[in-house]
């Protein structure tokens, strides 16, 4: 397929994703919510191993590229986006996570070497004004000190560094589903050390499994749709492209989980994103 419509094929999967874990933090915190998912993906991936997965895969050195990403993302970049909203507030934070496509767009360039023309800058320029336009909600800026920048844009970063290095590793190893099961395991591993540390007085509510279950499985597949559009795409069409999540979210949100408002700042973050993704599309992958 083209990484083009991969890639918006993988934007909805998280939107979807994004929904079912949040009707699963009704009932759950966000530590059990981030363990639960990045397990059920890890355990999507060890059931579809037999089909797809290869012993010499192993010994490829791409292992080690894989799971370098498993130690920061999602793990750590996950960390980074709960400081940010902390510190900063959802308004402030989510607005300044609108930079991932610009780091997609610097590490492709100048890491990978791709090529990168006019239109597409100003696509990827288009899409993070049209995130942050939706994620800015007017809320009155408080006091909080200059570092707690970094956390939304270190989430940024890192996610965008994880696209990169995944490019790398296809160079060695051209296989989506192995950098997906690598990665998840390792996170996986770390996830479950932290929650040793965190002794749970009660068990998950039953209301929670199913959605919990329910989030894994459909981020999992997001993954693997998001390696195949950056194993056959450029980083640098991608990772705007895939940028366009936060607004597939709020439009599932209102015509199909009735939980958002469509409003002038919704319809001007449309006007910004439609066509800077089309502008990018026009480029090929």
């Amino acid at each position: 397929m083209h990484p083009v419509l991969l890639a918006l094929a993988a934007a909805w999967l998280f939107a979807f994703g994004q929904h079912f874990a949040r009707i699963a933090l009704r009932y759950t915190d966000a530590q059990t919510a981030v363990l639960f998912h990045i397990g059920t993906s890890s355990l999507l991936f060890w059931l579809l191993s037999p089909f797809y997965l290869q012993s010499h895969y192993w010994s490829s050195p791409a292992v080690l590229l894989f799971a370098a990403i498993g130690l920061f993302r999602p793990f750590i970049s996950a960390n980074l986006g709960m400081l940010g909203i902390r510190h900063l507030g959802p308004t402030i934070s989510s607005t300044l996570a609108a930079t991932s496509p610009l780091f997609g767009l610097a590490l492709g360039f100048l890491v990978l070497a791709e090529a990168l023309t006019v239109e597409v800058a100003v696509g990827a320029l288009g899409v993070s004004v049209g995130i942050a336009v939706l994620s800015w909600r007017g809320e009155t800026l408080r006091k909080w000190p200059l570092y707690a920048l970094l956390f939304p844009i270190g989430a940024a970063f890192l996610r965008a560094l994880g696209h990169a290095i995944v490019k790398i590793g296809f160079v060695l190893l051209p296989d989506p589903f192995f950098a997906a099961l690598v990665a998840h395991n390792v996170s996986l591993v770390l996830a479950l050390l932290t929650n040793r540390r965190v002794r749970r007085r009660r068990p998950v509510p039953r209301a929670a499994l199913p959605w919990l279950f329910l989030t894994g499985l459909v981020l999992g597949i997001a993954v693997l749709v998001l390696n195949h559009a950056l194993l056959t795409g450029r980083l640098v069409v991608v990772a705007p492209i895939l940028a366009c999540a936060p607004l597939f979210t709020l439009l599932l949100g209102k015509a199909l989980f009735r939980e958002e408002t469509l409003d002038r700042r919704v319809a001007v973050a449309v006007l910004i994103v439609v066509p800077s993704v089309a502008l990018i599309s026009a480029q090929g992958g």
